[in-house]
């Protein structure tokens, strides 16, 4: 009771995603699909469920299709439970694993990593992210430098920083904690220091 189910989708987030990736007005989206700012203001807020034709007008504004507006929608719940016993781990034999801790198309990620990682694995993420150790301790080399994190010590890192961990006790587990790819907070961060 109370878990996600598949629920109707809220295509407004990703209309307006789109359209100020594009640095368009209502205005001109408007113009381009044939449909009032009016009506445009409220699908971008959910507050109107364009039909597919109306969606087609949109997408074909937006320089883009339906389907990959559907695609980058978010699920119309604003609760979901992912249980611990729901077994969605990934790796070989019983470690090292991966969970996601987070489904569908969200503005956040999160996974758990249980056990060893291969050190030698580099990652670089486009937005910020948060390492989170829930047990155990890990290594991290950022930017150059370690850092040795135990149990409830985060490690916050900003988009595009290179970085590599490893555990350094068995049974550790730790959290990411990300905005998700298809979000442009890099940029608007860059935009924000021009000002």
């Amino acid at each position: 009771m109370g878990d996600h189910k598949e629920q109707p989708l809220r295509v407004g987030a990703a209309v307006r995603r789109r359209r100020r990736s594009l640095q368009l007005t209502l205005a001109v989206v408007a113009e381009r699909s044939g449909l009032s700012v009016p009506f445009l203001s409220q699908i971008e807020n959910d507050r109107a469920r364009p039909s597919t034709g109306s969606l087609e007008k949109v997408a074909d504004a937006l320089r883009t299709t339906a389907v990959e507006l559907l695609a980058a929608a978010d699920p119309a719940c604003s609760v979901d439970v992912v249980r611990a016993d729901v077994t969605e781990a990934t790796g070989p034999g019983p470690e090292p694993r991966s969970r996601s801790l987070v489904r569908g198309h969200h503005q956040m990620h999160a996974s758990e990593f249980t056990g060893e990682q291969d050190p030698g694995r580099e990652f670089q993420y486009r937005n910020d992210q948060l390492l989170y150790v829930a047990d155990g301790a890990v290594e991290i080399e950022a930017e150059g430098r370690a850092y040795r994190l135990g149990r409830g010590d985060t490690l916050y890192l900003t988009g595009g920083v290179r970085h590599r961990w490893r555990a350094t006790e068995p049974d550790t587990r730790v959290v990411v904690v990300a905005v998700a790819e298809h979000i442009e907070a890099v940029r608007d961060r860059d935009r924000g220091r021009k000002r």
